[in-house]
């Protein structure tokens, strides 16, 4: 087992508890140490210090490195303003049942979070009740797993109602399989006698029946919000827009390039889970088809079942679809595990993510952020792979990502000629503002002979509107 001690533990550079300046300590960030166990047959194969990004040097079947996991972990706690004033990775040979740590690492960490004042331990790894439980009365500091710390961030950042119920939602889930964690007033109550009972079963279970009745409400409130989504579906199924869902790795840039796309003005941060509610906008292309496009959560490794079952009404906006672009920080050494992370998210949800599938798409983003030599690498790979490169930040490559959207949109459009009548300017506007016009020209007599592509649902719609006899498409 690896040895850890507070030489091999990176100090924290942003201690802002200002202790011994008579501040209020009480606004200061809690102290946190981030630890990232790696289990032995887990561990992945030393390798080199890292190089900027090259596709072809990345085995798909290749493990996160370790510096990768921690940086991330640490981003993660640094998402909800802890102050780090320690991090390290931790060889576990052999995971215990009570503590996942052996009892010498476990005593060996005890002393190092006394000694930086440690007031919360991250563990970036899933943790069982028992050995939550049993961490925290061991080093006197709150333990908080992987899962746990990013309910933490949700908790946070949701904003609207559906995204609080979707918190509130995995949060109860979350706790109900930790009643035993450390509620020191269960500890006084007997449920029973002898061996028949135990400390606390009696509260335990009133407890458990109070957070299920909790469940059971906001499932309700869930499934409402569910038809009111379905409602609004239906809404723009009739107009009808396509819709563009960008989907992605946690900080690839999606609400970047969903502000380049659309001009919208959503917060967009580099820190993992800024973007949590969906946003959604309408957007005109240079041919003037008109689309949605949705900007969603970012997704993440070992992302908690609970998680993906509690915000599925909002990823069904993913599922719906008709053009989803997996946005990729192709600069980012751990990409292409990245991508795998993402790819299997999607298809839980039950989306195809094979090259078959023309409903998904890859955006490889911030390539501003590779040498010139590597982005003529990744380009030229991209080019191969049907990928478009862009830089969300500095503007690359926007115009051709947005004609390839509308190009992918308009691939079912049909060919159409008809003859409009002097008193038919309405439906003139409308195959304007619906399909793209080609030709028009009007006779002496007023009649108009439009030529145009639309897609076979606006035919139909155009159809119903018009009356009569349908136009055929060509």
């Amino acid at each position: 087992m690896r040895s850890v001690d507070p030489n091999k533990l990176k100090s924290g550079s942003n201690d802002t508890s200002q202790k011994g300046k008579g501040l209020d300590t009480r606004l200061a960030p809690t102290r946190a140490m981030v630890l990232c166990p790696l289990l032995r047959s887990s561990a992945p194969k030393p390798a080199a210090t890292p190089r900027p990004v090259s596709l072809a040097r990345q085995p798909a079947n290749e493990g996160r490195a370790e510096h990768a996991r921690l940086a991330e972990a640490v981003g993660l706690a640094h998402a909800i303003d802890l102050n780090i004033v320690s991090s390290g990775v931790i060889l576990v040979a052999r995971p215990r049942p009570g503590t996942l740590f052996g009892k010498g690492k476990v005593e060996e960490l005890k002393g190092i979070i006394a000694a930086e004042a440690v007031e919360l331990v991250v563990i970036d790894h899933p943790l069982a009740p028992v050995q939550q439980r049993n961490l925290e009365r061991a080093w006197k500091a709150k333990v908080l797993d992987r899962t746990g710390l990013i309910l933490e961030i949700f908790g946070e950042r949701a904003h609207t109602r559906e995204g609080r119920l979707q918190v509130e939602l995995a949060h109860l889930i979350y706790q109900k399989s930790r009643l035993v964690r450390s509620w020191t007033h269960l500890e006084r109550q007997r449920g029973g006698v002898g061996f028949l009972g135990g400390p606390g079963e009696t509260q335990i279970e009133a407890d458990r029946r109070a957070l299920q009745e909790k469940i059971v409400r906001i499932r309700r409130e869930l499934d409402q919000v569910k038809r009111t989504r379905a409602l609004h579906r239906e809404g723009r199924k009739r107009v009808p827009y396509p819709t563009v869902a960008l989907v992605g790795y946690t900080n690839a840039g999606k609400s970047t390039l969903f502000n380049a796309l659309t001009g919208a003005g959503v917060e967009a941060k580099d820190q993992l889970f800024a973007t949590l509610d969906p946003t959604m906008r309408e957007v005109s292309f240079t041919q003037g088809t008109k689309a949605i496009v949705s900007d969603t959560v970012g997704f993440i490794s070992n992302l908690p079942t609970s998680l993906i079952a509690a915000f599925r009404a909002t990823l069904e906006e993913v599922v719906e679809a008709d053009l989803i672009l997996h946005v990729r920080d192709i600069s980012s050494d751990e990409t292409e595990a990245q991508r795998r992370d993402v790819e299997q998210v999607l298809e839980e949800l039950g989306v195809e993510t094979t090259q078959d599938d023309a409903r998904v798409a890859e955006v490889w983003n911030k390539i501003d952020l590779l040498d010139p030599e590597d982005a003529v690498e990744v380009n030229n790979m991209a080019a191969r792979k049907g990928a478009l490169c862009v830089s969300a930040v500095t503007g690359a490559g926007i115009d051709v990502l947005r004609a390839a959207i509308e190009d992918k949109l308009n691939e079912q459009a049909k060919l159409v000629t008809l003859t409009l009548g002097p008193a038919e300017g309405a439906l003139m506007s409308w195959l304007h503002d619906n399909a793209h016009v080609l030709s028009s020209q009007t006779d002496d007599k007023g009649l108009t002979t439009v030529q145009l592509r639309i897609s076979p649902e606006k035919l139909e719609r155009f159809n119903h509107r018009r009356g009569g006899t349908p136009v055929a498409a060509a």
